[in-house]
């Protein structure tokens, strides 16, 4: 740490990452925090804590509640700024930053919000799109077009450079059955869809401005990872955290319907190119029944989920590293994903969604395990995964457990500017962990 501060003060050459170098230093801080280091910041009058996000500057941390409520912290100062008392009508579900400034909310009440932290006694503007509960919000920095999803099955795009106090422009992207979660990754090259039947959607060569009809995207590539039977029931979630539909399972006749449409050319990946996986998952049954949680690497070298078993009696935390390059046919068998590392998890508090999540750089993964969070690496040195990708799947390491909730952890978020890691309860409260100097 010394060192890396020396080499600071006296200047660096442009050929050193900062960030590499940067959360090297961080990589051993982290592993130093103590759970009496923690700060708890009590939101229990709120209900569950279903999503935390901290602001692109570290400067505010926001709280996402199950009683339509959202919180707003300084994490330095672990003070509270504001309350949202009536953020939504019903659960607020996630929450996304679009800049230093602006953050959308979404919500079971099936909009989404548009809030500005210089204004928050009234909203930017209201979202209505939407039939059911909406769970996931991805931003396009580039053509600033948010995306959302929800357990209607829809993906949908807006279009906030036509913002109005009435809405946005919006149109219908993709539609599948079953849908959890969606991300874009970092360059915005494909979005991934999670399942609760146990799939993975992966759209490559994205193009956000071209709308998909039911079935009428090309198939690129479709690939099962998994050698068991051809079906999976589908397990009912009691919760509304969770907020999983009770259904009938007929992720087969989602996949057939898929493959039974042509590739629209040959010998190339067409724009929006969809690839249709079944990730493999260790344990006694070789087949995630439900694909709850999905992050990606934010250097988008890997993706990370946590799948649950067919009975819903486990739990894991997988990672898949991306497999790059064109394939010689759009119908090559070849998969884009790879199992490089796995741990199970602490089967506690079934039916709710667990949010884990990468850190800035990439070296680490927290991850709710129980009534705390766990630090986990590729390795024991916390290396990156490009410099420790083993032959077979491997387990990832234990670096740290921290133990601070007197109730089931849902969610857990990295700060991207500071050292420090926060992690929300099922019974609202909130906790800060960060080294005591």
């Amino acid at each position: 740490l010394f060192r890396w501060l020396r080499g600071r003060c006296v200047g660096r050459s442009g050929a050193v990452e900062p960030a590499r170098d940067t959360f090297r230093a961080m990589t051993g801080l982290y592993s130093s925090i103590q759970p009496a280091d923690s700060v708890h910041l009590s939101t229990r009058t709120h209900g569950a804590v279903f999503n935390l996000e901290y602001s692109p500057d570290g400067s505010v941390l926001t709280v996402a509640c199950e009683q339509t409520e959202v919180l707003l912290f300084d994490p330095i100062s672990s003070k509270h700024i504001k309350t949202l008392s009536e953020a939504h009508e019903d659960c607020v579900n996630n929450i996304r930053f679009l800049d230093n400034r602006l953050f959308a909310t979404c919500s079971d009440d099936t909009t989404i919000a548009l809030w500005d932290l210089r204004k928050l006694n009234t909203k930017v503007c209201t979202l209505h799109g939407h039939t059911s509960w909406v769970k996931n919000i991805e931003y396009d920095t580039n053509t600033r077009l948010l995306v959302t999803s929800g357990f209607d099955g829809n993906v949908i795009i807006w279009d906030t450079n036509r913002c109005t106090e009435d809405g946005c422009p919006h149109k219908k992207f993709f539609h599948t059955r079953f849908l959890m979660r969606m991300r874009l990754t970092p360059d915005c090259s494909k979005m991934l869809i999670s399942t609760s039947s146990g799939y993975l959607l992966i759209l490559h060569d994205l193009d956000l401005n071209k709308s998909l009809e039911v079935g009428s995207y090309p198939i690129l590539r479709a690939r099962r990872t998994t050698s068991n039977s051809d079906t999976t029931s589908t397990s009912s979630s009691g919760s509304r955290a969770a907020g999983s539909p009770c259904q009938q399972n007929d992720s087969g006749l989602l996949f057939e319907k898929h493959m039974s449409r042509p590739s629209q050319r040959e010998g190339g990946s067409p724009r929006n190119s969809l690839e249709v996986l079944t990730p493999e998952v260790p344990g006694e049954r070789d087949r995630g029944n439900c694909i709850t949680s999905l992050q990606l690497h934010p250097k988008g070298w890997a993706t990370l989920l946590r799948c649950s078993s067919n009975t819903d009696d486990q739990e894991w935390t997988c990672v898949y590293e991306f497999q790059e390059g064109a394939p010689v046919r759009p119908v090559s068998p070849r998969c884009s994903l790879r199992l490089t590392h796995c741990i199970e998890e602490a089967n506690v508090g079934r039916g709710y969604i667990k949010e884990l999540c990468f850190s800035p750089d990439g070296r680490m993964i927290s991850s709710p395990h129980g009534y705390g969070i766990r630090l986990l690496g590729f390795d024991a040195q916390c290396s990156e995964l490009v410099d420790c990708l083993p032959k077979e799947a491997s387990p990832l390491q234990e670096i740290r457990s921290l133990y601070s909730h007197n109730d089931v952890v849902l969610t857990t978020k990295f700060s991207p500017t500071h050292c420090q890691i926060a992690s929300g309860c099922l019974s609202g409260r909130v906790s800060l962990y960060q080294p005591k100097f």
